[in-house]
Order: C-alpha cells, then sequence, then structure tokens
C-alpha cells in the first residue's frame, strides 16, 4: 500500500536556515538580482535558455493578432440542453424559446425541441438542433453604442 509523503519542511523544525547557509540567505527580497526580466541577458540568461527557449526566438511575441476580429459570446448545445431539461426557458407555441445574442456551437447533444435565435449557428449545431425537431432562426446584431 503506498504512503502519503511528508512534507520535506518538517524535517527542518527545530533548525534556524532550514539547510539555506548562512541566516542572511535567502531572506526577503535581497539577492532577487533585479525587477521583473531584468537581467534576461545576463545573470538570469539561464531562465530563458530553460524555461522559456520560444522566447528566445520570438521575443514574448507569438502570432497574429487581428484587431478587426469581433469577439462574439458563444454558448454549446450541451448548456441549452441543461437550460431545457431544468425547466429554465420559457415555452412558446409548444417549444422551448432560447434567445442568445452571439454563436451557438455543436458541443453536445440536443434531445427536446428548442427553438434558439442567435446571431449564427455552426453547422453542427443547426444539424442537431434540426434533428431534434427544433429550429433555428439568426437575429440581426444590435448596433454598439458610440464611445463619446
Amino acid at each position: 500500500m503506498a504512503t502519503r509523503q511528508k512534507k520535506r519542511s518538517r524535517k527542518f523544525f527545530g533548525t534556524r536556515n532550514h539547510g539555506k547557509g548562512n541566516t542572511k540567505n535567502r531572506r526577503g527580497k535581497g539577492g532577487k538580482g533585479g525587477w521583473g526580466r531584468a537581467g534576461m541577458h545576463k545573470h538570469r540568461f539561464t531562465y530563458i535558455t530553460r524555461f522559456e527557449r520560444d522566447w528566445m526566438a520570438h521575443g514574448g511575441r507569438f502570432g497574429f493578432h487581428n484587431v478587426t476580429k469581433k469577439r462574439v459570446p458563444i454558448v454549446n448545445l450541451y448548456e441549452i440542453e441543461q437550460l431545457a431539461a431544468s425547466g429554465k426557458l420559457e415555452k412558446r407555441e409548444g417549444f422551448d424559446y432560447f434567445e442568445f445574442p452571439g454563436k451557438v456551437l455543436g458541443t453536445g447533444i440536443i434531445t427536446k425541441p428548442v427553438k434558439i435565435l442567435a446571431l449564427a449557428f455552426s453547422e453542427g449545431a443547426a444539424a442537431k438542433i434540426k434533428k431534434a425537431g427544433g429550429s433555428i432562426e439568426a437575429i440581426a446584431p444590435t448596433p454598439a453604442a458610440k464611445k463619446e
């Protein structure tokens, strides 16, 4: 039978420095070697070579950042299924009714016929909703408020 390992610090109870040498060693902020990323190309270079190899090649930046990309909220089918099963969806025209100002994704299964209004649907989500006897309808996005 496996036994739990004890904390390493237990064996140092009653000692002053826990095996770290002089009292001045391991004290506070002293010997930190600068703030933040100071010394990354000098005395902290081994940190980069051991833990941040990609940082050396890319300077800390990766990929392409698309500033024009719209961020919309998402919901998965299994979340809608949970709401329908718990009776938290509004009933309209014999269907559970769910309106969402974002995109519906197809992760999970849906068994109840649900009428879903959303900005967009993935192909998988649309197919699963229709297979369960539900319906989908795309709604127009609301215009964003202008910042002054």
